[in-house]
């Protein structure tokens, strides 16, 4: 054996021992091969040709159909000989899965993990006696050495001499599980053909977490779950301190639902911002959007006539039936966030404008111009009933989650289904690549701050009718970072064209969550601002490692 151990094998060794099972189960496949030859392999032919046949626009539908009608001919034959074959397949199948099952752990994969592992101890082994010789000629070297420069030199060959050896071990270790992972993945390979890529669901399970445990890289995790694994920390550390502090726990169901409730409308600002983010841009003025759509919706939705002027001027919608008014007020939400997310993007893709400047433009005249007109007052309180016609609670349950599962879906079948979605991430990874490909940059910049518009506006009319109205312009101060934050922690790249709507989604409950476990904790609001910053530069950090990985 290999090294004088009885348990390392060499590849000669490994190949005998797989020598066999590959007989045993080849003559199997060259059977099942032939069975299949005029059966099934004709019949995913034809079948590929037909569908050829369909999307070639150099013929005409009667030429196309007189040819498919030839084919359909001998596809049914080759359909028959594929019946006809079908028993004697499956009980070849079964004969050969029953041997591997029987064989193939015993015989074969366990002898070759266990050299595996006897493989990876000795190259340990050899690396630490390396770098003990490695270290001994360094020290005699040093002793027979006076001049500084010469010292120093000879401390940097040293490094390298030891970096080398460490390269070496990772190489071996490298090698010695590509090894494993192939002696394991060679049964899957077999069943495989056999089945012609058949799997059952224990069997892709078992694939994926071997791949997982093959391609998993400590770095890399840390880097992608290290900020998600400290913030569960934070979690639990708060759901045992809460009983302690409040006599109550932190995780009941009614807890559960609150913080679903307060996170809907948050959801829409999140998903709305993470597109200009996708684009490497961002937008500071959410809060004041929210702000404007709060006012808006509250005085049309008013509970009678309104107590404040907008300029001077005293609006009464309570002649308007209570539905057109709901109506009127999220489509007057809608168009006031549009028309100035709109011109935001207008600026920054046409004169080049970062979305920072041109959204902090917004932020001062949007809060300049609600001020201004209402004096910043707040309004009171809507129609009562308008919250059980829109969010009803049924049985305890409160139903503006599902707007907020709604709007999830509709964002990620636009970011993921559409023409639109993919030159999203295609102008946010490489604009200059995107534009050389033929897609327009200013239709794509404009159309996703159209979009947030859109989302801003559902978003700010949704917690409307949550708190009852109290619109005014104040309102939404700082929901811009939470918003930011939440993508951030989420994992859209402020690189551009990195990002996942269900990155976006945990964002959002993980500041939610965190906000209202500090907030029943009687954590001062202050403080709680202090551990936002925190989790966004930790955020950002990862992000920053994560790019300067790549590059």
């Amino acid at each position: 054996m290999a090294n004088g151990n009885s348990k390392v094998l060499t590849a000669e060794q490994e190949m005998e021992l797989l020598a066999p099972i590959k007989d045993y189960v080849g003559k199997i496949q060259t059977e099942i091969d032939s069975l299949r030859e005029d059966g099934t392999d004709k019949v995913v032919s034809i079948q590929n040709v037909m569908d050829g046949l369909k999307r070639d626009k150099s013929r005409t539908k009667s030429e196309k159909d007189a040819e498919i009608a030839k084919l359909q001919e001998t596809l049914g034959k080759a359909k028959a000989v594929e019946a006809q074959n079908k028993d004697k397949i499956s009980k070849l199948i079964a004969d050969a899965e029953k041997y591997l099952n029987a064989h193939f752990d015993k015989e074969y994969y366990q002898p070759v993990k266990e050299s595996c592992e006897q493989e990876k101890v000795l190259a340990k082994e050899k690396y630490k006696e390396d770098v003990a010789r490695l270290e001994k000629e360094h020290q005699q070297n040093l002793s027979k050495l006076s001049d500084h420069q010469e010292i120093k030199d000879e401390k940097y060959v040293h490094k390298n001499r030891l970096f080398d050896a460490k390269m070496e071990l990772q190489k071996n270790l490298q090698q010695i599980k590509d090894r494993r992972h192939a002696a394991f993945s060679y049964r899957y390979h077999l069943i495989d053909l056999l089945r012609m890529s058949k799997f059952t669901f224990g069997e892709t399970m078992a694939q994926r977490w071997e791949n997982y445990k093959y391609t998993f890289n400590r770095r890399s995790f840390l880097l992608q779950n290290g900020l998600y694994i400290a913030i569960l920390l934070i979690f639990i550390i708060l759901c045992i301190i809460t009983p302690m502090i409040k006599g109550s726990p932190l995780l009941t169901y009614n807890n559960v639902l609150n913080i679903l409730q307060q996170a809907s409308p948050r959801m829409f600002l999140a998903l709305g911002v993470a597109a200009l983010i996708l684009l490497a841009g961002t937008d500071l003025s959410i809060g004041r959007m929210v702000g404007m759509g709060m006012t808006t919706a509250t005085i049309i939705m008013h509970q009678g006539i309104n107590t404040g002027g907008v300029f001077g001027h005293i609006f009464d919608f309570t002649t308007m039936p209570i539905a057109l008014r709901i109506v009127l007020a999220l489509v007057a939400c809608v168009v006031l966030c549009t028309f100035f997310t709109a011109i935001a993007g207008f600026f920054t893709a046409k004169f080049k404008m970062h979305p920072f400047i041109s959204t902090m433009a917004n932020m001062l005249v949007i809060f300049g111009l609600v001020t201004y007109a209402t004096k910043g007052v707040s309004f009171g309180a809507i129609e009562p009933t308008i919250p059980n016609m829109i969010i009803p609670k049924v049985n305890g349950f409160p139903t503006i989650i599902l707007w907020a599962v709604a709007a999830i879906a509709i964002v990620w079948f636009i970011w993921n289904k559409t023409t639109f979605g993919k030159n999203l991430y295609a102008v946010g990874g490489n604009p200059e690549a995107a534009a050389v490909s033929g897609i327009s940059v200013f239709a794509v910049t404009v159309g996703a701050f159209v979009l947030a518009g859109i989302l801003y506006g559902f978003g700010s009319w949704l917690e409307c009718i949550r708190m009852v109205g109290s619109g005014s312009a104040a309102y939404g101060q700082g929901w811009e970072m939470d918003a930011i934050a939440a993508c951030v922690v989420g994992g859209v790249s402020f690189t551009g064209g990195i990002g996942k709507i269900s990155g976006v989604v945990v964002g959002v409950f993980i500041f939610t969550a965190l906000t209202y476990s500090l907030t029943i904790l009687g954590i001062d609001t202050n403080l709680q601002f202090v551990f936002s910053g925190i989790i966004i530069l930790v955020a950002v950090t990862l992000d920053c490692l994560k790019y300067v990985q790549k590059k």
